[in-house]
């Protein structure tokens, strides 16, 4: 779409969620990720169609379930419908900041749902999941310490190895 401001960098995958009510989803978005409104299309009820947010450097484009299944099929041949039409997700949206407890804790006071709890991964990453009031799943993430390929491989054998022993515990720091 070629709104003024609103519009998606050339050349990048642009996020466009499926949600059941926009103007619901994009209050979450601008309370637990400080999420700019960009453009609306606001329908003649009040309801808004169509949104462009900014979340951290991000262009996000949200789109509001046709509530008539009927038209949705019609519109789109596979139909476009929201997590909570389809039981479930099939998309995460990994995003990395400064402070992840921070934006954890911030995610979770606007609604979101603790799905993983923080933790420091083997990969390097203090990371942890929310599952959003619109169905979605939030990987929120940051990088604790730069490795090299080897390093996480190793980690992660040494990870597996102690779950194959019933020891599940974060390794050691």
């Amino acid at each position: 779409m070629a709104t003024k401001g609103a519009q998606p960098e050339h050349l990048r995958i642009t996020p466009h969620p499926i949600v059941k009510n926009t103007n619901a989803a994009m209050d979450f978005y601008q309370r637990a990720f400080a999420a700019e409104v960009l453009y609306l299309a606001p329908l003649p009820n009040g309801e808004n169609l169509h949104a462009h947010l900014r979340i951290a450097k991000t262009v996000v484009m949200l789109t509001q379930e046709d509530s008539d299944p009927k038209k949705q099929r019609e519109r789109s041949p596979g139909g476009l419908a929201a997590p909570q039409t389809l039981g479930g997700t099939t998309t995460i949206f990994e995003l990395y900041v400064d402070d992840v407890d921070t934006s954890y804790k911030r995610a979770v006071d606007a609604g979101a749902t603790p799905v993983i709890p923080l933790g420091d991964m083997f990969w390097g990453d203090r990371y942890g999941w929310v599952l959003d009031p619109c169905g979605y799943l939030w990987a929120l993430s940051m990088v604790k310490e730069t490795l090299t390929p080897d390093q996480v491989q190793e980690r992660m054998e040494e990870m597996f190895a102690r779950m194959g022993h019933g020891d599940c515990s974060p390794l050691a720091e």
